[in-house]
């Protein structure tokens, strides 16, 4: 073997184990560079993916979003009687009570023999429509 090719050969492991180095030495998050953890009402911590209180509230948030096309930019259900929602600007003024009744609907098919409410939030996340489904009666009332 030549001392060429001999000397190539060091080198590259050389540069590899550099590489393999740097990226895993840059690649670790420090306890000062970590996101602080908002707390939750009781011993829970919130999480970017919660989209329940409970597991299925969780698999319901899950769904509206998934299943919403792109109308609705996030869910949060919770104690399976309160799905607050976040529209996006796709959304027409007038097209919001008829989200919410939809919405209502299918809340309270997945969650029966309770009442229900539906909080709609602008892409601003401000509160723009509720709707609540009263079981006993069978009506919906918006705010």
């Amino acid at each position: 073997m030549s001392f060429i090719q001999q000397s190539r050969k060091i080198l590259t492991a050389l540069v590899l184990v550099l590489v393999l180095t740097v990226t895993t030495a840059c690649g670790g998050v420090s306890q000062a560079t970590q996101r602080p953890q908002l707390p939750v009402a009781s011993s829970q911590t919130y999480t970017q993916l919660e989209r329940g209180s409970t597991s299925a509230g969780q698999k319901f948030g899950d769904w509206v979003v998934q299943t919403a096309k792109g109308i609705i930019q996030d869910a949060y259900v919770r104690d399976n009687n309160k799905l607050g929602v976040v529209i996006s600007q796709q959304v027409r003024p007038n097209e919001v009570q008829n989200l919410a009744r939809s919405l209502l609907q299918g809340f309270h098919k997945n969650f029966p023999n309770q009442d229900v409410s539906v909080l709609m939030y602008a892409p601003d996340k401000k509160l723009i429509l509720t709707a609540r489904y009263d079981d006993q009666s069978k009506q919906i009332q918006y705010q």
